[in-house]
């Protein structure tokens, strides 16, 4: 079968968020699709039923457990399929559409609601403004963009917290981006996260109701880095980034 490594979020290759994307042809073992995401090492690995009417399944797993939601495998995706396409998961339908260089991804909306975890911690040289929850991550909305850029969790102690991951947002610091973030997901497998569309499924509606406006572009300050046009609305999130594939080949086991 194909598999594909590609860059997402990123116009230039060994940036933005590497994802491997297996095409199957039907379905196949979980145990088997957790050991390919493992020997890959991505943050995730999309495995997707290519053949068939209809949407097309696409499961989602990390190098440990399998996850709900990813955007930037979904991306990924998109991209090497091409056109639009409709799939279907664990988080009901979700589309992309592939157009001009760009993916557009339509996703669940997730606000988050105002939290009373204990955060700090966890945050050295954070000064936490807010505290909130969505449904799968924790976001602390930091002084600003700086703190961002700089922190260094403690990791260990964000494993032990009922969520997936943590995000750490604050406004943006240069011209044309909005709002910056960065992800940290050690509970499942992934110690930082360099680009993570899901995560703007929740920064989007929040940095929405907070600039007035729904058209929004996040910087994701990871050593990687990458960027993510959002577009928010009442129960649906429009995603865009870019993507490049850097391997093609074929899997053997």
């Amino acid at each position: 079968m194909r598999l594909h490594v590609v860059d997402a979020f990123t116009d230039k290759a060994f940036a933005g968020n590497p994802a491997g994307v297996v095409l199957l042809d039907g379905p196949a073992d979980p145990a088997w699709m957790q050991s390919v995401a493992a020997e890959l090492k991505h943050a995730e690995t999309a495995f997707v039923e290519v053949g068939g009417e209809g949407p097309k399944s696409l499961r989602w797993f990390t190098p440990t457990v399998e996850v709900d939601l990813c955007g930037h495998a979904t991306l990924a995706t998109g991209h090497v399929l091409g056109g639009e396409q409709v799939f279907s998961t664990r988080s009901g339908e979700l589309r992309t559409r592939a157009d001009g260089g760009w993916i557009s991804m339509d996703f669940p909306a997730d606000p988050p609601v105002a939290s009373a975890d204990e955060v700090v911690p966890a945050f050295p040289g954070v000064t936490v403004k807010e505290v909130l929850r969505g449904k799968w991550d924790i976001l602390v909305l930091a002084a600003d963009a700086a703190e961002v850029r700089a922190v260094e969790p403690d990791l260990d102690l964000i494993a032990g917290w009922q969520a997936r991951c943590v995000v750490v947002t604050a406004p943006g610091d240069r011209p044309g981006i909005d709002f910056v973030s960065r992800v940290f997901g050690p509970a499942v497998g992934v110690p930082e996260d360099p680009v993570t569309g899901s995560a703007h499924c929740t920064l989007a509606p929040f940095w929405a109701a907070r600039l007035g406006r729904a058209e929004l572009v996040g910087e994701q300050a990871s050593e990687r880095g990458g960027i993510v046009r959002a577009r928010s609305g009442t129960e649906r999130v429009t995603l865009a980034g870019q993507a490049v594939t850097v391997l093609s080949g074929e899997l053997l086991v």
